[in-house]
């Protein structure tokens, strides 16, 4: 009876879990579920419990849209001319903008560096100490005056 439900059923996976009571040896019990090791030693079967999960539907595919349609000649997105002198512009404006900032924080960190290289302290006589404590602001000038070319690297590429 239970075959023909589960036939009925349709499509669907089932899975039979038992669990088997065995008495060892010394007389203790012990339960598994490992059919092999019930059968070895004569174990009986306490439950019997049968799983039944439906098999997945599969998902229809969404409705192709402007942006998922396959490319086909004479559908692609078109872009007018203004829209890309547009595009073109608005990247010009924020790549000038992000130059003036970095070139104001590498004026900055010039700065920084030249107050602390002014400064001598006697606890320096090292001049190895003195290198130390001047290196961060060497690096944050290095890595602003990389961050300046880059972005002028990127203005340059831009009229190309």
């Amino acid at each position: 009876m239970l075959v023909a439900a589960l036939l009925a059923a349709g499509p669907a996976r089932a899975q039979v879990t038992e669990i088997f009571k065995c008495k060892s040896a010394d007389g203790r019990w012990t339960y598994t579920n490992d059919r092999a090791e019930a059968e070895r030693q004569k174990c009986e079967v306490v439950t019997r419990q049968v799983n039944v999960a439906p098999t997945p539907k599969p998902t229809p595919p969404p409705p192709p849209t402007a942006s998922t349609r396959s490319a086909r000649p004479g559908e692609f997105p078109k872009e007018s001319a203004s829209e890309r002198m547009s595009a073109r512009e608005r990247q010009r404006d924020i790549l000038e903008k992000e130059l003036a900032t970095e070139q104001a924080a590498l004026g900055k960190a010039k700065e920084e560096l030249a107050a602390q290289e002014a400064v001598r302290s006697g606890d320096e006589r090292n001049y190895a100490r003195v290198l130390e404590r001047l290196q961060p602001y060497k690096d944050s000038v290095e890595t602003h005056e990389k961050n300046v070319e880059a972005l002028r690297r990127e203005l340059n590429n831009l009229y190309r």
